[in-house]
Formats: structure tokens, sequence, C-alpha cells
């Protein structure tokens, strides 16, 4: 693994943070059925597996991120999710969805950026990832 500066590892905990705490706190929303998130699941035709499906797996995202060794894997989680939700953002529900203002949809986006920095940050620690740098290195 490549030594990371002092700035690098505070960049990295502080998108990593971000991310999941924007996370965690649509967790409440989507386990305990607020209506917000019924309609969303609904309107892409996703109530209620789809709901609780993603809620596991923002959790999980949340956890891995927060695991020095394990980010990456949190991360590439998180934007995975994330990428659904821009998709569906941007095909289905629209930016704006119940008078919000887009803040789904920012919210959506900002953590995808997190993970893609998070990912860049990371990279040596990709298992796949790693090794093809190893072996263009030699």
């Amino acid at each position: 693994m490549n030594p990371v500066t002092q700035s690098q590892n505070i960049a990295s905990w502080i998108v990593r943070l971000t991310a999941a705490v924007i996370l965690l706190q649509t967790l409440f929303f989507k386990f305990t059925g607020a209506p917000e998130s019924i309609y969303i699941f609904t309107k892409v035709g996703m109530e209620p597996w789809g709901r609780y499906g993603s809620g596991v797996a923002e959790l999980i995202a949340s956890i891995l991120l927060l695991i020095n060794s394990r980010a990456w894997a949190g991360a590439l989680l998180a934007l995975g999710v994330m990428g659904g939700a821009i998709v569906s953002h941007l095909t289905v529900l629209g930016v704006v969805v119940q008078n919000d203002g887009g803040l789904l949809f920012g919210l959506a986006v900002a953590v995808a950026v997190c993970s893609v920095v998070v990912l860049i940050l990371h990279r040596s620690q990709i298992p796949f990832l790693s090794q093809l740098l190893k072996s263009k290195s030699t």
C-alpha cells in the first residue's frame, strides 16, 4: 500500500464522514416508512423491498466507509446505490421530488462525488486495482 500524506488522510476522513452521515441520516426515513420514501419507491416500482434493500445497502456502505481498510468497498457500494438513485431522479422522479428543491438529488450527487474521491484516495487498497498498479510499476 502506498503511504498517504497527512493531507490525503484528512481529505479521506472528510469525504468518508460526509458520505456516511448523509447515508445514515436517510436510513431513518427508509426504515420507518416515511411518506416521502414510500412515494419515491412506489413511483419507481420498488416499494417496499427496494426501500428496504437500498437502506440495508446504504447501512453496509456507511459502516465500510468508516473502516479505513474497507473504505474503498463502502465507496464502491455507495457509488452503486447512488448511481441508481441519480438515474431514477433523471428518468422517473425528476430532480425535485415533492417540492424538496432538489435536496435528495443533491445529496445523492454529493455521496457519489465523495465516493469517487474515496476510491481515488484508496485505490491502492482495491484488490484487483492494486495488483494492476503493482504490475505496471515493475
